[in-house]
């Protein structure tokens, strides 16, 4: 991968062996595996032994404000922002921290926000078989605000809707008011 960074840095008009340049290639190199180690990921081991039976409760469990930091598969420019994740609970939970390493997971690799959204929906519903999960991302796309379009406060809101929250407009409505103050954050 090195080579091939250091055959852009030449392709874009750059000196690789220039004092600043020099480490890049390498640099890059970590980078980039760092921001798609998402490909590398079990959801299991994630998972690990953190769920647990629990037939105590079926009321809607939240995580809101998960940062999240992705590449557009498109450009390879970052987008970054923020998922609210929600499940009714069916007989077991799982533990909080492990959502938003799910998201990470998914996030990790190239993406469009459109299939991240529903992966990490798609997963949860796989993970825990609840009555339902719903996910909303909120995410500022650097693709659209440093080239093309060019428009630097734009956000793209992204929604899965899965189970109750679905097919049951009241269930889907109280999620969707709880995060309300957190959809559309300025960065």
């Amino acid at each position: 991968m090195k080579d091939l960074i250091r055959s852009i840095l030449l392709e874009i008009g750059e000196d690789p062996s220039r004092e600043g340049l020099q480490s890049t290639p390498e640099r890059v190199q970590k980078s980039l595996k760092f921001l798609t180690s998402g490909y590398m990921t079990n959801i299991k081991d994630i998972v690990n032994d953190a769920l647990f039976e629990n037939h105590e409760t079926d009321e809607m469990v939240i995580v809101r404000d998960i940062e999240l930091y992705s590449l557009c598969e498109h450009h390879m420019l970052p987008f970054f922002g923020k998922a609210h994740i929600a499940y009714l609970p069916k007989g077991r939970i799982i533990g909080l921290s492990k959502i938003p390493r799910i998201v990470d997971a998914f996030s990790r690799r190239l993406q469009v926000q459109e299939n991240l959204t529903t992966q990490i929906a798609n997963c949860l519903q796989e993970t825990l078989k609840p009555q339902g999960v719903a996910v909303v991302i909120d995410a500022h796309h650097l693709c659209m605000a440093m080239r093309g379009v060019q428009k630097q406060n734009s956000f793209t809101t992204t929604s899965s809707m899965l189970g109750l929250f679905k097919n049951d407009a009241r269930t889907r409505s109280e999620f969707l008011s709880l995060i309300r103050g957190a959809i559309s954050p300025s960065y």
